[in-house]
């Protein structure tokens, strides 16, 4: 092994234990991010045999250059560079550069592609489709409304425990990402068919504190949701490409519609930056109109 390769291979632990413990990002970002970071000093070494404080902006440059010529998506590329650039900033933060050799690197241009999104009638349907006389099915139910009407990630799903859930506030207290706690309304619906699942669950297994359970009686994974939901639109005859987050993006969508504000989506979406909410206001305008109407004194005085 080479020194440079020797520097990436020690820098790349430290910015892992960094990221872990520190950001406290989830373990799938964590190895999406050294994944990533990875990849880069695997180039940067083979072409330019430099360990990571030599770095320039041109190396990073022809990195991605060679991402496109390989055929790498824009996005994916975009996501490749926000690893890099984190990786360098916390080598800024070591001390162990004075400059960032990623930070005036732009990615690339993408264009903002809207969520798909579901009708209140389609998700009815979806929802149909389970048979609540069989314990498999109100689970399946109940996953389903509490994904859309809480406006849960599926990764908050499958992590919900029986302390997380207040049945006499009415609330579910979620827990996102970088472990960032938020408390989301639990509607009746939601509560009802999750009261069901619980007087039909079979705690059996080790996940007995999780909420919901494989028939084994263990939690479940991000995949079998995916699944139960694909099984469930298909039988309902939708043709949508939908996802556990199709269900997010459809409770953001149908919030601004019925009026919600911007700020009230983002607190209970979750979301760090009021930009990533931002994206629902090209869904629908109707309601930006009606709070233009009602409110803007000179609309009033029209």
């Amino acid at each position: 092994m080479s020194d440079p390769s020797k520097r990436w291979d020690e820098t790349s632990r430290r910015y892992r234990t960094y990221i872990r413990l520190e950001k406290r990002l989830a373990a799938n970002t964590v190895e999406s991010y050294l994944r990533d970071v990875g990849q880069f000093a695997e180039f940067v070494s083979s072409t330019f045999g430099v360990a990571p404080r030599w770095v320039t902006p041109a190396m990073v440059e022809a990195f991605l250059a060679s991402l496109f010529d390989l055929g790498v998506s824009g996005p994916t590329q975009a996501r490749i560079l926000s690893g890099v650039k984190s990786f360098f900033n916390f080598l800024l933060m070591e001390e162990s550069i004075k400059t960032s050799p990623a930070e005036l690197i732009d990615g690339p241009k993408l264009a903002r592609r809207l969520p798909e999104v579901l009708s209140t009638a389609e998700i009815d349907s979806i929802l149909a489709t389970f048979d609540t006389s069989s314990p498999l099915g109100i689970r399946n139910a109940a996953m389903i409304e509490t994904l859309y009407s809480c406006g849960l990630r599926v990764s908050e799903l499958v992590g919900l425990r029986f302390g997380d859930v207040f049945f006499d506030e009415g609330f579910l207290r979620v827990t996102g990402k970088g472990d960032r706690q938020r408390l989301v309304p639990l509607s009746p619906s939601a509560r009802t068919l999750i009261e069901r699942y619980l007087s039909v669950r079979d705690p059996r297994g080790g996940g007995s504190d999780t909420l919901f359970l494989n028939v084994r009686g263990n939690g479940l994974t991000r995949v079998m949701v995916f699944t139960i939901l694909k099984e469930a639109t298909a039988a309902a005859g939708i043709s949508k490409s939908v996802s556990p987050h199709t269900l997010r993006h459809s409770f953001a969508t149908h919030l601004l519609e019925g009026g919600a504000s911007i700020r009230q989506v983002q607190e209970l979406l979750g979301h760090e930056s009021i930009l990533t909410t931002e994206i629902y206001t090209h869904l629908d305008t109707s309601h930006l109109r009606r709070t233009v109407d009602r409110h803007h004194p000179l609309s009033r005085k029209a």
